[in-house]
């Protein structure tokens, strides 16, 4: 027989060992820290210009930064602030270096979900946001999944469920029953309103009080901040559950939209969700938030089976939410909820595998151009990026062959080149902010 106690001390012996693991991954003080990176990186593959360019136009102007020369003097090696101060300042064939971002406009907003665990959606999330940082993009990642797999990548392990996207929900519903009580107060009728009321629990935990930017936390990446999440925050769908019984009319799909656009719209460039394996509260606030959905999926038969009900849930959720239009504050968003654009990407493929070409053509016959043309290939160096808590783009590649890690990095570059390129589409479609 096993007990709620028996499992606490399994819990406590297994912390244990995330300790220790971390103290492999991670820095001495128990830190994750960002590497350098090359001036072969910088030319070839973050700024794409000739080497031999670059360093001559830092030779010429001593002001521009000029990294940490190995002893042999043939690297150099960039921060990543080092990085985006040279991008600002230099412009190559009257190229600005700069990333391309419609102006007047707030974040994009990306949600990488389907309740197929295994399917990848942390790695992307992970990769993506890792790949828009190095391209030059302010990015802010929500972790809406308990299991918390993208924070503990981003270097967060210690973090409190008030801080969490449960926090922002049950914020959320404070101010908002407030608000209908407001409302409810000042009808022109005259009549009694019912007035909700909300138990001293949730009242006085001090959530009302909280800033937007407290749940907000700095990475290891200078442009990339998070709002973590942590396995004490499983508890948010039962307790969503008994929020929504308090106040029936709490809109609760909106609370993470609406905590979004309390922020600047210049603040961040891009907004990463990553999702977790279930259609429930907290996926249902990431798909609402989201501009563009983002589904990937392995390159197997029970994988597309799982991806084909994935999609058919989500449709039937959004559609039995419609049922708030006109409850949803103005100005929050629009019902019924529309993406300005959906895709499918395969993960884990092997391009040899005759198994995954078969499946991957299915996805094609059926969902045509919403497949994305570059899949995720697995290989070695993606297998023990994941097993480590970082992105191939966090990897030294002097830590393996060149050509392993080139290859592991050119798969993701594919896969991210054509997710800008959707998300720049979508961005225009978006209304300028007033």
């Amino acid at each position: 027989m096993f007990s709620h106690e028996d499992l606490s001390r399994m819990q406590a012996q297994s912390l244990k060992m995330q300790g220790w693991i971390r103290q492999q991954t991670y820095s001495p003080q128990m830190e994750k820290t960002l590497r350098r990176f090359s001036s072969w990186e910088l030319g070839e593959l973050i700024f794409r210009v000739n080497q031999s360019t670059l360093r001559g136009r830092m030779a010429a102007d001593p002001s521009l930064p000029q990294g940490l020369v190995e002893e042999d003097g043939r690297q150099r090696w960039f921060t990543l602030e080092e990085i985006n101060d040279l991008r600002r300042k230099l412009k190559i064939n009257r190229k600005s270096l700069m990333p391309v971002r419609p102006a007047g406009k707030r974040a994009i907003r990306a949600a990488i979900a389907n309740f197929k665990g295994g399917a990848g959606k942390s790695t992307v999330a992970l990769h993506f946001a890792h790949a828009a940082a190095l391209d030059g993009y302010r990015v802010l990642a929500v972790d809406f999944d308990p299991q918390a797999t993208l924070s503990h990548s981003m270097g967060l392990s210690d973090v409190a469920e008030e801080f969490t996207v449960w926090g922002i929900m049950a914020r959320d519903l404070i101010r908002e029953t407030e608000r209908m009580n407001a409302a409810a107060r000042g009808a022109e009728s005259g009549a009694s309103l019912p007035q909700r009321r909300l138990p001293a629990q949730i009242t006085e935990m001090g959530l009302a009080d909280l800033r937007a930017k407290d749940f907000i936390k700095p990475t290891s990446w200078p442009t990339i901040d998070i709002i973590p999440s942590c396995a004490n925050a499983a508890f948010v769908e039962f307790a969503s559950a008994q929020y929504r019984h308090l106040n029936p009319e709490w809109s609760f799909f909106a609370s993470v939209a609406r905590y979004l656009d309390t922020l600047p719209a210049d603040a961040y460039d891009l907004v990463i969700f990553d999702c977790p394996p279930a259609i429930g509260y907290q996926s249902m606030n990431a798909v609402f938030a989201a501009d563009v959905l983002y589904i990937p999926s392995g390159p197997g038969y029970w994988e597309y089976d799982s991806t084909t009900s994935f999609i058919g849930q989500l449709g039937e959720a959004l559609g039995d939410l419609s049922q708030f239009a006109g409850i949803v504050p103005a100005g929050t968003m629009q019902l019924p909820k529309a993406f300005l654009d959906v895709r499918f990407l395969l993960t884990r493929y092997e391009p040899n595998n005759d198994l995954h070409r078969a499946m991957y053509s299915a996805f094609k016959k059926v969902f045509n151009d919403r497949v994305t043309e570059n899949p995720i290939e697995m290989t070695r160096a993606v297998e023990q990026s994941g097993r480590f808590l970082s992105s191939i783009y966090e990897t030294d590649y002097r830590e393996m062959t060149r050509e392993t890690w080139r290859r592991a990095r050119g798969s993701f570059d594919r896969a991210y080149e054509e997710f800008r390129g959707h998300l720049l589409a979508a961005w225009d479609k978006l209304e300028t902010e007033s």
